[in-house]
């Protein structure tokens, strides 16, 4: 890899750092969904599109649990409810880097609040 793609990959991760600096100056956490797409079947490798834009490789479709993870943040994903046919969906609670106390303490209020503990989503055989 050439030196100036490397430079390139440390200036977006500055942006990405300061960009987060800046969101955490207002908000204490983060929630963002776990996945861009409920889940699907078995039989399909990976979604080929969501809403037009195409999935050029299995982790596109789940890529907006990077940043997080990029950024080294405290990330903990909590149950967020079920679309209309009975499938799940998580959320992501993000927090300010070395507030790892705080988010587990956030999820774990979250959690008995919303009841979706008690939800299971339905299987389905062959799907």
């Amino acid at each position: 890899m050439p030196a100036s793609r490397v430079a390139e990959a440390a200036i977006a991760r500055a942006d990405w750092y300061r960009a987060l600096h800046e969101l955490f100056e207002r908000y204490d956490i983060l929630a963002l969904p776990t996945a861009q797409v409920f889940p699907f079947s078995k039989d399909v490798h990976w979604p080929g599109d969501i809403d037009g834009r195409e999935m050029d490789t299995y982790h596109r479709w789940m890529e907006v649990v990077i940043g997080g993870s990029f950024a080294g943040l405290p990330v903990v994903n909590v149950p967020a409810g079920f679309d209309t046919q009975g499938r799940p969906m998580g959320m992501q609670i993000m927090g300010r880097f070395g507030d790892d106390r705080r988010v587990l303490e956030f999820a774990q209020a979250y959690e008995p609040v919303t009841g979706h503990l008690e939800r299971r989503p339905r299987l389905v055989d062959g799907v």
